[in-house]
């Protein structure tokens, strides 16, 4: 685990982008802005093992502190469909603080 650079919310979202762009590396993110109201199924068209990847990528920099599995166990197919990198930032700061 490498230890994060910041715990606000711009340098998460910042993580957050950089992990995209490595996962999504045929995606052009640099025509597509990252910001927190970006959905990550409507918007980039994120499959769920892409979600997983993702998941797994920013376990791998924040690790157990921030608790991936419970929390995408607590939200219904509705809000996994429409979850926005906002809300996924704001759990991580959460939990890291």
């Amino acid at each position: 685990m490498t230890e994060p650079t910041t715990v606000d919310e711009a340098g998460v979202l910042a993580e957050i982008t950089d992990v995209l762009r490595r996962v999504l590396d045929d995606l052009e993110l640099e025509d597509i802005p990252v910001t927190p109201d970006t959905r990550f199924v409507e918007d980039l068209d994120l499959e769920s093992i892409d979600l997983v990847t993702l998941t797994a990528e920013l376990r791998a920099r924040y690790g157990e502190r921030v608790d991936f599995p419970a929390f995408f166990a607590s939200l219904e197919l509705s809000e996994i469909i429409g979850l926005t990198v906002g809300r996924l930032v704001r759990h991580i700061v959460g939990s890291l603080r």
